[in-house]
């Protein structure tokens, strides 16, 4: 097991809540590179994603391609501050040791605790478009599916599945995860790799015969619905194209297409419960693979669906469905699903078998990634609780499964109580969904600035570290890494809050996202500042554990 940096074990055993924090390194660095894969899901996140740039002009494989060189820097981060000190609860750890714990704190349970609830209602809408819907629709229970694709109890009853799914899935432990997740990774890059040979072989003619046919008979669309779907996205304003745009426009697009791909990190939180984590180099490209991997994936996927579905039809078809399910009209969509690429390729086969076999498949995608809503989450609140900031039954370990239960409890139930405001939009709630990318990249943006300056702040540890001796013209590589990653978060932070061109809906403008981020920071505030004054009536220096760094 890992050694402390600094003190001795009596003063571990005073300061923490116990000597150790009874977690194990129960997965490889390969569990980590599925996570990771996981975490920037090209056919939940990124199908979800990419439908709803459909008003942007921002060429998609450009932006794409410059985002994601982007966040390579942020791959270097990351791995770095992983080698130093890989420790569950990552950011929250890093900072509070490096930023200061009010700081470290604040910006962490913000960013992977509060703000997590809110994706759960958005894992859950892409469950039931992704697995609910096109199932339903294939073995002809129509009625099924468009309740589940188009009310919002279904919505509502959908992340209630998702939280008892998720909270079971965790529970079990991280070496049942990593084993179920591995099963899902395979089958569903080889229902990925079906798809593809569906739209390779396939052609337009031939999917616009199999659209009219299937989607007629599985939920009822009218007989012209190709042409009245490119009618209806015409009128929602889809003009997004593929390939060409000008720069202004490819980096306007990218506060959007982050949704998706910023999250190669998503398993830093874990990395107490990874062996080999001190090696940055496999830390390095157990991400940054994760991260190239699912680029030339969905640059495949978009060239792929242009040549077949038509990337015209698809943006259009996701411009009518968008418009509805936004309610800037109450018209339902020819179509009246959400265009899921899965399932308008295998329309081109009229075999229900195969149609249900491959959209299956393609659902693993989803169950290998729906624990990544918790599971990130629930060791930085652990750690947390570990340094005395919550109570110390948050901190409790299952002995069997080494999984802290109360931990996941306190993601559980709130998020149901978020997913019934995000179903039925009270307090206009279904705007903020890309709050829960803003949130995060603000945790994201501290740990940049730890990172910056973690060789000038924490010298001994730093030198005493395996990326000591990585350098750029004589400047550390986390420094560098650092500025170019942080400059990055800055433009996409000045986009979101700011929104000159009014093109993402959660800046100032928006009060329910004002309000709602407003009360989130407060609240951690309100807990750190509570904590800390009983813990010092209790005669625990709060200053004092915040200098060492826990035993895993």
């Amino acid at each position: 097991m890992a050694q402390a940096a600094m003190g001795g074990d009596a003063q571990e055993t005073t300061l923490f809540l116990r000597k150790a924090t009874g977690l194990v390194r129960a997965w490889s660095v390969f569990d980590a590179f599925v996570y990771a894969t996981f975490s920037i899901n090209l056919i939940t996140l990124g199908l979800y994603i990419f439908s709803q740039m459909y008003y942007l002009e921002g060429a998609m494989i450009p932006t794409l391609i410059v985002s994601a060189v982007f966040i390579i820097f942020e791959v270097v981060v990351y791995a770095s501050l992983i080698a130093v000190m890989p420790r569950a609860g990552g950011d929250y750890v890093w900072q509070s040791r490096i930023l200061g714990g009010g700081v470290g704190f604040v910006l962490a349970v913000t960013g992977w605790w509060f703000i997590l609830w809110l994706w759960v209602p958005l894992y859950s809408d892409m469950l039931r478009h992704l697995f609910f819907v096109p199932l339903l629709g294939i073995v002809g229970a129509r009625d099924a599916a468009l309740w589940f694709g188009q009310t919002s109890l279904g919505l509502f009853i959908t992340a209630v599945i998702t939280c008892l799914f998720v909270a079971f899935y965790i529970a079990i432990g991280m070496k049942w995860y990593a084993r179920i997740q591995k099963f899902c990774f395979w089958i569903g890059m080889a229902g990925l790799l079906v798809v593809f040979a569906f739209l390779l072989f396939g052609s337009q003619a031939a999917f616009q015969a199999g659209l009219e046919r299937e989607a007629t008979a599985m939920f009822g669309a009218p007989a012209d619905v190709y042409s009245a779907t490119l009618a209806a996205g015409e009128e929602a304003g889809a003009v997004a194209p593929l390939m060409n745009s000008g720069v202004a426009a490819i980096f306007l697009a990218m506060p959007f297409i982050v949704f998706f791909n910023l999250w190669p990190n998503w398993g830093a939180t874990l990395y107490g419960e990874v062996r080999g984590a001190t090696d940055f180099k496999r830390n390095f490209w157990g991400m940054a693979w994760a991260l190239i991997i699912t680029t030339i994936l969905a640059a495949v996927f978009f060239l792929l669906i242009a040549k077949t579905i038509g990337w015209d039809f698809y943006m259009k078809a996701n411009g009518a469905w968008w418009n509805y399910a936004w309610g800037y009209t109450d018209q339902v969509p020819p179509l009246p699903i959400w265009p899921y690429p899965t399932l308008l390729a295998v329309f081109m086969t009229s075999s229900r078998f195969i149609q249900f076999v491959v959209v299956l498949a393609m659902s693993l995608w989803w169950f290998g990634w729906s624990g990544t809503v918790f599971l990130s989450s629930t060791r930085v609140i652990f750690a947390a609780a570990f340094d005395r900031l919550l109570p110390e039954k948050v901190a409790e370990v299952d002995p069997r499964t080494r999984t802290p239960i109360y931990a996941l409890m306190l993601m559980v139930i709130p998020s149901l109580v978020v997913s019934a405001l995000f179903a039925w939009n009270i307090f206009n709630f279904q705007t903020l969904t890309l709050d829960s990318t803003l949130v995060i990249a603000v945790t994201y943006l501290g740990s940049t600035v730890a990172a910056i300056l973690l060789p000038y702040i924490k010298k001994e540890l730093y030198e005493a570290s395996p990326i000591a001796h990585y350098k750029v013209a004589g400047i550390p590589l986390i420094t560098v890494a650092g500025v170019i990653f942080g400059a990055f978060l800055v433009f996409l932070l000045y986009q979101w809050f700011i929104d000159p061109l009014a093109l993402y809906g959660i800046g100032l403008a928006n009060t329910s996202s004002v309000i709602f981020m407003a009360v989130m920071y407060l609240t951690a505030l309100v807990i750190y500042v509570g904590f800390r004054n009983y813990r010092k009536r209790e005669g625990i220096n709060i200053d004092k554990i915040y200098q060492e760094i826990p035993v895993e």
